[in-house]
């Protein structure tokens, strides 16, 4: 058994909690707001309320790393409201309590947005070049992070994240004039975000980078057509527009090297 903090139990973090405790594990948990460490609680998630900030941390992190030998760190960019942050910046006040404490490993969780999408095929030697702030952001901070000799960073980025009530065809449904028809999708179901960061911790696979889609990449079109027509949305009007996006994510490195099957690989 292992003591392991998530520094952000939310969509994914939450679950992901709860499937490691059913494992074995003891897990410290935070939130933002102290109406959810009663949700953490009921959780068996010992919770703490921390915020980050770039000019500090509010609330009790050395104690919520105090004792874990790993951090899981999934705290995504603000960077699509009015408040947007520097990401970097946040993540830097984190490193000085970090290495005063008991953290030897971090999982950071990050996203397939630091490569753009005309790379074509990323595979594990793709060298990221974001054109997005976020993927900017978050790629500055995975080399913050592996360069820290003090403790060893693995890096997984995940594709569009659905499952649950999560899903972009709520977001495109009935949308007209959307482009990029023939574009390759590129998700990956909160089921599989699990299994491979469990594959990781199992086999404490640190100082890497894994890169996670489905193997499966339809077309936007196609796939969003048929989404809607699953969730009796309407579906999105496309248009011949655009086209230049071929960003695809390689899975044979999850599948080959890691041993990891998709348990949702068609999407």
């Amino acid at each position: 058994m292992k003591q392991i903090s998530i520094l952000g139990c939310g969509w994914l973090g939450l679950p992901l909690a709860k499937a490691l405790i059913a494992d074995g594990h003891a897990v410290k948990g935070s939130t933002t707001t102290t109406e959810k460490e009663v949700i953490l609680a009921e959780a068996q998630i010992k919770p703490y309320s921390i915020q980050l900030s770039e000019s500090g941390i509010t609330g009790p992190i050395s104690n919520f790393l105090d004792g874990s030998t790993t951090l899981l760190i999934d705290i995504p960019p603000k960077l699509r409201s009015t408040e947007s942050e520097n990401f970097v910046a946040k993540i830097n006040q984190l490193i000085p309590f970090i290495e005063q404490s008991t953290i030897e490993n971090i999982l950071f969780i990050s996203s397939t947005s630091v490569f753009n999408d005309l790379q074509g095929l990323v595979t594990p030697d793709t060298i990221p070049d974001p054109d997005t702030e976020s993927g900017k952001q978050l790629w500055e901070t995975e080399q913050l992070l592996q360069s820290n000799t003090r403790f060893k960073t693995t890096v997984l980025r995940f594709g569009g994240l659905i499952g649950g009530n999560r899903h972009p065809i709520h977001f495109l449904s009935g949308r007209q004039q959307v482009p990029n028809p023939d574009a390759p999708v590129n998700l990956i179901h909160l089921e599989d975000c699990i299994g491979i960061i469990k594959t990781i911790l199992k086999n404490d696979l640190w100082g890497q980078t894994w890169n996670a889609a489905a193997p499966a990449h339809p077309s936007r079109k196609d796939y969003y057509t048929q989404k809607a027509l699953e969730f009796d949305l309407a579906p999105p009007q496309f248009v011949n527009e655009g086209g230049s996006d071929q960003k695809i994510i390689g899975t044979e490195e999850l599948q080959n090297i890691l041993k990891y099957t998709f348990a949702q690989p068609n999407l």
